[in-house]
């Protein structure tokens, strides 16, 4: 009977889309998160749906549940009963490679838009100069910090609070930021609530259903907290949230290679100013340059100048300014915000592409913010950035001139240590030619100072 219900659900699943994914934009099933006694036939539970089917056990013993009763050591660790998997290749809703695969020049394989948690456990012991560095490239430093006690991750192990801020580092967890009872919901006046009317509907996507006027609501992008927002698990009440969730739709078929096209996240507004809810003294709008003491700016107020918009559209690689083509003019290693408020979200969904055939050039109405540099969970380089910022170099070239990336296990000045498989896999499956010959980083999309 089981078999038959599964492929029951997995039927009405394609016939409807998306509307019976696990969350569906706001509370999901109760049961798949918590446990009233853990026992099931007489036995402790284990983790059930994907969780079963990659052998996460609860490690708890009968009638003894986690933290809010939940089927975990900890909030973030019953998020990854779902959200972690063995993939050999990107999938689906999987954020989190299992540290099984996690062999020494093997990359973590998922590659959503908010990057893997997996290469927080990629340490790399280099040479730079000729000069030994021990521990020169750490794991620790590639993303955000959750505590997953369950699945290898743990606390972070330099910063007590938030940058620029003061959420304490014991607190960190998937939950921080992902709301997840969902309470948040757009209605069809673009106004935003915890209550009103029911959600029917993702609001993430390119093909979620819009709010209907009266009758129904739909989830924020990813499930992001809002105004008030602040886990049970915190106490301090200074910590919630004062900025809005953000405005942003991604294609559904979001974790994947870009080796090919990219992944176009589509982001309208808000984020960086969401990004302060918990790193306030890093979010700035304007600039002047030579001022000390200032940071780079990002904010809804931060548009791109007349300048920024000519080098990001113009930049082909690294001094080649030669693009004239709309349609090749945006990257997803720089990404930028439209400008636009909930209203916008039907322009944004037809952006939301992952075959780059949206035109979206930069322009001065557009504006920068935190995730034009940052993944929002971890990336493959240090401080969560989405392309190297270590050397000036991304690429070297070969005998014939072609680029490559650099495969020396000697002198890691230009690779710190990085396989070739895990440089490629860093920048989302992109080959090096993408980016040419010694191509000096990616600051130059919009800065064009090579």
């Amino acid at each position: 009977m089981r078999l038959i219900r599964v492929a029951m659900v997995a039927v009405f699943a394609f016939a409807f889309g998306n509307a019976y994914a696990f969350h569906s934009g706001g509370v999901a099933e109760c049961e798949g998160c918590h446990t009233m006694h853990n026992s099931k036939e007489n036995k402790p539970m284990e983790a059930e749906g994907i969780g079963a089917s990659i052998g996460v056990a609860l490690g708890l013993t009968q009638f003894q549940a986690g933290p809010y009763l939940l089927k975990a050591s900890d909030q973030s660790s019953a998020c990854l009963n779902c959200h972690n998997a063995k993939d050999t290749a990107p999938s689906s809703y999987h954020i989190s490679t299992d540290s099984s695969l996690l062999a020494p020049g093997v990359p973590p394989v998922e590659m959503t838009p908010g990057g893997d948690f997996a290469w927080l456990k990629k340490t790399y012991n280099t040479t730079i100069r000729s000069t030994t560095t021990i521990n020169g490239n750490e794991g620790d430093r590639h993303g955000h910090n959750i505590n997953a006690t369950d699945y290898g991750y743990e606390m972070d192990q330099v910063q007590l609070v938030s940058p620029g801020g003061a959420y304490p580092r014991e607190n960190l967890h998937c939950s921080s930021c992902h709301d997840p009872h969902g309470k948040y919901r757009r209605f069809s006046d673009n106004t935003v609530g915890t209550t009103g009317l029911p959600i029917f509907n993702s609001g993430s996507y390119q093909n979620s259903v819009a709010p209907t006027a009266n009758v129904s609501a739909v989830g924020m992008y990813r499930l992001l907290g809002g105004i008030g927002y602040l886990p049970k698990s915190v106490s301090n009440a200074a910590l919630a949230f004062t900025n809005p969730s953000p405005v942003a739709v991604v294609n559904s078929t979001y974790n994947r290679s870009e080796g090919t096209t990219q992944t176009h996240v589509a982001y309208g507004s808000g984020m960086a100013e969401w990004c302060g809810n918990c790193h306030p003294n890093m979010h700035l709008d304007t600039y002047v340059s030579g001022t000390p003491k200032l940071v780079h700016p990002a904010g809804n107020g931060a548009k791109l100048t007349g300048a920024i918009v000519a080098n990001y559209n113009a930049y082909v690689s690294s001094g080649i300014m030669t693009n004239s083509d709309p349609l090749k003019a945006y990257s997803s290693l720089a990404p930028f915000e439209e400008g636009v408020d909930y209203s916008g979200i039907p322009a944004l969904k037809l952006l939301a592409v992952n075959d780059d055939s949206a035109s979206s050039p930069a322009t001065t109405g557009k504006n920068v913010m935190c995730l034009s540099c940052h993944r929002a969970n971890a990336s493959g380089f240090e401080s969560m950035t989405r392309f190297f910022l270590e050397n000036e170099f991304m690429t070297i070239a070969d005998a014939s001139n072609n680029a490559i990336y650099d495969p020396s296990t000697t002198e890691n000045k230009i690779n710190w240590g990085y396989s070739q498989a895990e440089q490629q896999a860093a920048y989302y499956g992109r080959p090096a030619t993408v980016f040419g010959p010694y191509a000096r980083n990616y600051c130059n999309k919009c800065h064009a100072k090579d």
